[in-house]
């Protein structure tokens, strides 16, 4: 007997079996429980999602012999549509009888009762490859077809299906199915298969896969033709041109360190040995994306590729700000390679983009910075403190903060830069203190909303980005990170509100620990010591409103700076 293909072999024979998918499952399961059923359907959806396998499973419930929504598997009805031999079940391809003659041969058809079941039932895939002139032949029977017949048309692309024909369907929109319901039904597969397999192996599949059911059972059965009773990683990557998870952590460690002569090395091995260059572009974005997550939250819970060790190491050696330039560069070199046809040399000139650039400069030091007195507010010239941070080598990018205790950084930081004054003494602001945190409640948010200055925060936003400027210091430079993407809020004269997109970014900064350096940061970059408090994007807009409808009632509180007592305390 032929072989048979594992995605046809396994093809779900009841509704139960199906995997993903259980929106339009449940959906149909209540038409036909309720015998609402309607007389055409449209299944639309990426390839090998299940739309023409639900299709047949639809069939087989309206017509099986113990009753409609029942799939026994093993009356005449039944049986004769697993086998595709079921004279009231008929499959056709849009794609080759896409013409008006077939239409209406089909039309013709449409009006003969039914042979064997209960339904006739028209399964049309790949239906917006039909002719406009088919469509519109097709238009009046499948707004009025007979009470026998029903019309099941998929597509992976409904846009070019004419809109007369939409309005004439029930739409159900298939999703890419998930990586669990993946996973479980390929291990499931894998068992009653007997094949020896691991996790890695699984995962890789699911990866190729990219949501696609079909397209998972196809590489599953790739590889086992290839390997023989056991499913290992190695022979997937070697059958795909695919690079391993240590590889590509090892590329970007190279990219890091800004060792441009291991990372062509490594180009021209993929290169020779002919890798897929855009699922490795892909992969290093996802990669990427774990470190920055971990480096956000230190959740690994929410990692899609690398596991806690490797975010760990990582993270050690690319900071926040680094990650996101890295990511900007992949996601135009993604863009751009759908305009070449040959990515290579694209993908060379990224990595060399990528290796030579630090924190969003090519150069990796901080520059002079020597900023003249400014006038902050509408009181006299505020003397700010001449900044002047030396020039740092490419070592300090290797050291990581946390690696040393507060007396090794202090003496860090007096070596390489003495020039920028720290202080382990914060304006602490009492009122807020909860426990290991500062927490403001709304009142007082909007009295030092009442009490800021225009001036103040037109400074802050003319020169927020000297911050960017810190990122690389030994010690300051953890703290520069996290607030240097941020927007300042409100700038009172002791008070600096800070608005965040990400809740673990507000956790992070509204820390007791944290607001000496956070002061430190402020001070050295703005030439002001001022009390910083975060809040998130969400709080900021519901602040705003508030402020705005207590300013239209006129009953915004009277504040002063001299309302908030703030001491200079040792954090």
């Amino acid at each position: 007997m032929a072989y048979k293909a594992l995605y046809r072999t396994y093809r779900p024979s009841t509704f139960d079996e199906v995997a993903g998918q259980q929106h339009i499952v449940k959906t149909l399961k209540n038409a036909l429980k309720t015998n609402k059923i309607a007389h055409a359907y449209l299944f639309a959806g990426p390839r090998g999602t299940g739309k023409t396998t639900m299709a047949k499973l639809f069939a087989k419930a309206l017509n099986c012999d113990e009753g409609i929504g029942c799939q026994c598997n093993e009356c005449k009805n039944c049986r004769a549509i697993i086998d595709g031999s079921h004279p009231d079940v008929l499959e056709i391809d849009a794609a080759s009888n896409r013409g008006i003659n077939e239409i209406k041969d089909l039309i013709e058809k449409v009006k003969y009762s039914c042979i064997l079941g209960r339904y006739k039932v028209y399964i049309i895939d790949e239906v917006h490859m039909m002719t406009t002139e088919a469509f519109n032949a097709l238009l009046k029977t499948l707004e009025e077809p007979p009470e026998h017949v029903i019309f099941i048309l998929a597509t992976t692309e409904p846009h070019k299906i004419l809109p007369t024909i939409l309005s004439r369907c029930q739409r159900y929109d298939f999703t890419k199915v998930s990586d669990e319901d993946i996973k479980e039904r390929l291990k499931k597969i894998l068992e009653l298969e007997k094949v020896s397999y691991n996790d890695e192996a699984v995962n890789t599949i699911i990866s190729l896969a990219d949501g696609g059911m079909r397209d998972a059972l196809s590489i599953l059965d790739q590889v086992l033709a290839y390997s023989g009773n056991t499913l290992n990683e190695e022979d997937i990557l070697s059958i795909f041109a695919l690079e391993s998870k240590e590889e590509k952590i090892g590329l970007i460690k190279s990219i890091a360190g800004h060792n441009v002569s291991d990372v062509l090395s490594r180009l021209a091995k993929y290169i020779q040995k002919g890798s897929d260059i855009k699922r490795l572009t892909n992969d290093i974005l996802v990669i990427l994306k774990d470190v920055l997550i971990y480096g956000l939250t230190y959740r690994n819970d929410l990692f899609q590729f690398i596991n806690e060790d490797d975010a760990k190491e990582l993270n050690n050696i690319l900071t926040s700000n680094r990650i996101i330039e890295m990511i900007d560069i992949l996601l135009n070199t993604t863009k751009e390679y759908k305009q070449l046809n040959d990515i290579k040399p694209l993908f060379e000139v990224t990595l060399l983009k990528l290796s030579a650039t630090k924190d969003g400069t090519p150069a990796p030091i901080i520059e002079e910075v020597t900023p003249q007195p400014k006038t902050i507010g509408n009181t006299a010239k505020v003397e700010e403190k001449p900044v002047e941070i030396k020039k740092i080598e490419p070592i300090i990018n290797e050291v990581k903060v946390e690696a040393v205790n507060k007396e090794e950084q202090k003496a860090r930081a007096e070596e390489i830069a003495p020039e920028v004054k720290l202080s382990k003494k914060a304006l602490v602001y009492k009122s807020a203190l909860m426990g290991d945190h500062f927490a403001f409640d709304n009142h007082t948010i909007i009295r030092i909303m009442v009490s800021s200055k225009k001036d103040n925060k037109n400074y802050f936003l003319e020169h927020w980005k000297e911050i960017k400027k810190l990122i690389s210091h030994p010690v300051l430079g953890k703290y520069a990170s996290l607030i240097a993407d941020a927007y300042p809020l409100v700038v009172s004269n002791k008070i600096l509100l800070i608005e965040f997109q990400l809740q673990t970014m507000v956790e992070k900064a509204n820390l007791v620990e944290n607001q000496a350096m956070l002061q430190n940061v402020i001070e050295t970059a703005l030439g002001k010591r001022l009390f910083v408090y975060g809040v998130s994007r969400k709080e900021s807009v519901d602040l705003q409103m508030d402020y705005r409808n207590l300013y239209e009632l006129s009953k915004l509180p009277k504040a002063h700076d001299d309302d908030f007592i703030l001491e200079e305390e040792e954090i």
